[in-house]
């Protein structure tokens, strides 16, 4: 089979459209193209020239385009899983072109995703998508560690997971993303990074786990420096925004200590000047070494993942945590004058009504500046799936976008959604809007303004969503 052109597409949901939301209120029509999916198109136009993708979370799809291709790869997390599906399908139905599904939800439901593809690539894809065009370069079937498909028979042949690539310091090339540099002013939409892969903790309800592994492997600090760079460019050269913040995307930065300080060392030895946000374990607010660091390189923001207000709750889905040693890492993260924002995970066992005031006097009590909630969803290969599989309400993965997809035990799944709205309203409040205009620095001003208007948007969702869910 002779391969010409390769289009990657990222689905939306929703799908990009226009509207003044946009300027103010990220993922409502507009949100980051995939890091992931970005790298992989990068690697295979090494090979294959003519390589684009397409991500709905910024533009449309010109669809002939991609029906005009001789492969289309498709990757997508578990809430856009039906976006994806539908996409794949449709290109079937117009096209000849071979059609791939990746991603973390079809390396966890390949059954469910081969359905809609001639081919599912399982796990990271870094060293196995070349591996794939070369077999079909050669007239063969992949049929290798990685792939799953159907065959003629109806029959799953799923060669299960690959290795995981060692060589991850490849640069994605963000100029690949049709309408990307365009769309790339918009103050909603921060520059991405991601240095390492892995974790070696064992959280019940994390995913990613499943598609990354235990076992933490890094990009070099240089090459990590010049993807910051080269990051900064693509979205400030030629532009004025207010809002210049770079997230370095890593699910745990920190896991491997001597290499994040060595990452950090090489951005403040750097020309770089700017400002980073990343995501953190609470523990890291209690090493004075790493905050220090973090300070001097520019990181403005720690985004805890905090989840759970009560040590019943940790203990319950093995997170190793506690109620006050994170009170008492968010106190030191502030001595070192670094923000702390929180990500709180609703749906344990232990909530009742009234937990949503609670998570939002906990932030405000101790000065977290920001926060992002979610209800707990339930990711086929966790140990939380497994458990909890006979209390979901459904399998749409649509839902899993922050929405009660479960009966918890103590309160109905709509009183919960009740309550998700309460601590987003209690923190996110006009008064509280009001005061941080009046007394907060620019940043601080900014950042809360933003997500104050992104929270009204989310209430909005959750309240819609309340009639489809149970009361009893």
């Amino acid at each position: 089979m002779e391969i010409r052109k390769v289009r990657f597409i990222e689905p939306g949901v929703p799908p990009y459209r226009r509207s003044p939301l946009n300027l103010f209120v990220y993922d409502r029509y507009i949100r980051n193209p995939s890091t992931g999916l970005m790298t992989l198109a990068t690697i295979v136009q090494h090979q294959v020239p003519d390589t684009l993708m397409y991500s709905e979370s910024i533009s449309k799809v010109r669809w002939d385009d991609c029906y005009d291709a001789d492969v289309v790869f498709i990757g997508a997390f578990t809430f856009a899983a039906p976006r994806g599906y539908a996409i794949a399908d449709k290109i079937r139905r117009h096209s000849k072109a071979i059609v791939v599904i990746g991603g973390l939800h079809a390396t966890a439901c390949p059954e469910e995703a081969a359905k809609h593809a001639d081919y599912v690539l399982l796990g990271e894809g870094d060293e196995t998508i070349l591996a794939f065009l070369d077999a079909l370069r050669a007239g063969q079937v992949p049929s290798f560690d990685g792939i799953a498909r159907f065959d003629e028979d109806g029959v799953l042949h799923d060669a299960g997971m690959p290795k995981p690539p060692h060589d991850i310091d490849t640069i994605p090339n963000r100029h690949l993303v049709w309408n990307y540099h365009k769309m790339a002013g918009h103050n909603t939409l921060w520059g991405q990074v991601h240095a390492s892969r892995g974790c070696p903790y064992n959280c019940d309800y994390c995913a990613l786990v499943r598609l990354y592994g235990r076992r933490v492997r890094t990009r070099s600090p240089q090459n990590v420096v010049e993807d910051i760079r080269q990051c900064i460019a693509f979205h400030d050269e030629g532009r004025h925004r207010i809002a210049t913040m770079l997230w370095l995307t890593d699910d745990n930065f920190f896991a491997d200590r001597e290499w994040a300080l060595s990452v950090l060392d090489a951005i403040i030895e750097s020309d770089i000047d700017y400002r980073f946000t990343i995501q953190a374990r609470y523990e890291v607010g209690l090493d004075d070494e790493m905050l220090e660091r973090l300070a001097k390189a520019g990181f403005v923001e720690l985004s805890l993942g905090i989840e759970f207000i009560d040590d019943d709750s940790f203990q319950e889905f093995h997170k190793r945590s506690t109620t006050s040693e994170i009170e008492r890492a968010i106190a030191n993260i502030h001595a070192h004058g670094i923000r702390a924002r929180g990500l709180f995970i609703f749906g344990a066992p232990g909530d009742r009504p009234g937990v949503g005031k609670a998570v939002a006097n906990f932030a405000i009590e101790n000065g977290i500046q920001g926060m992002l909630l979610q209800s707990m969803y339930f990711i086929p290969g966790t140990p939380v799936y497994d458990r909890f599989k006979d209390d979901l309400l459904h399998t749409n993965w649509e839902k899993c976008v922050g929405n009660v997809v479960h009966r918890p035990r103590d309160i109905t799944p709509r009183q919960l959604q009740r309550e998700m709205i309460v601590c987003s309203k209690t923190y996110y409040s006009w008064r509280r809007l009001l005061h941080s205009l009046v007394h907060d620095r620019g940043i601080d001003r900014v950042l809360f303004a933003g997500e104050f208007f992104w929270q009204m948007s989310e209430r909005s969702r959750y309240r819609r969503e309340l009639r489809n869910l149970p009361d009893e």
